[in-house]
């Protein structure tokens, strides 16, 4: 596995996470470069596609997260960030990134309940 999310974990409805990427191969893939992805998989549901960012920084999401859910890179740290606001339980899933070349990376989970 060669990348790694991570911020996942437990939120109220209403709240927000952050959630980062980072690869755990330094040197060897840059996002600055790449188009990044982010997935989730809720339980008992098939891998859904969230949010894309391009090399130019243009970004795309899923209807269910536009105007909650943003997605960001940092380049000085080679780190991908998923911005999410207003969570709901129909969030709550694994979550992973995904790099062209790298594949997809080892998941964090984040569950939305009271």
């Amino acid at each position: 596995v060669q990348l790694q999310a991570s911020g996942g974990g437990l939120v109220q409805p209403g709240g927000s996470l952050k959630l980062s990427c980072t690869t755990t191969t330094p040197g060897r893939y840059f996002f600055s470069v790449a188009t990044m992805y982010w997935y989730r998989q809720a339980p008992g549901k098939q891998r859904e596609w969230v949010a894309t960012i391009t090399s130019g920084g243009n970004t795309a999401y899923v209807d269910s997260v536009q105007g909650r859910f943003t997605v960001s890179r940092e380049d000085s740290t080679n780190t991908l960030y998923l911005q999410m606001n207003n969570l709901n339980p129909e969030d709550t899933a694994t979550y992973f990134c995904r790099h062209p070349s790298a594949g997809y990376g080892q998941e964090t989970l984040v569950t939305v309940s009271s």
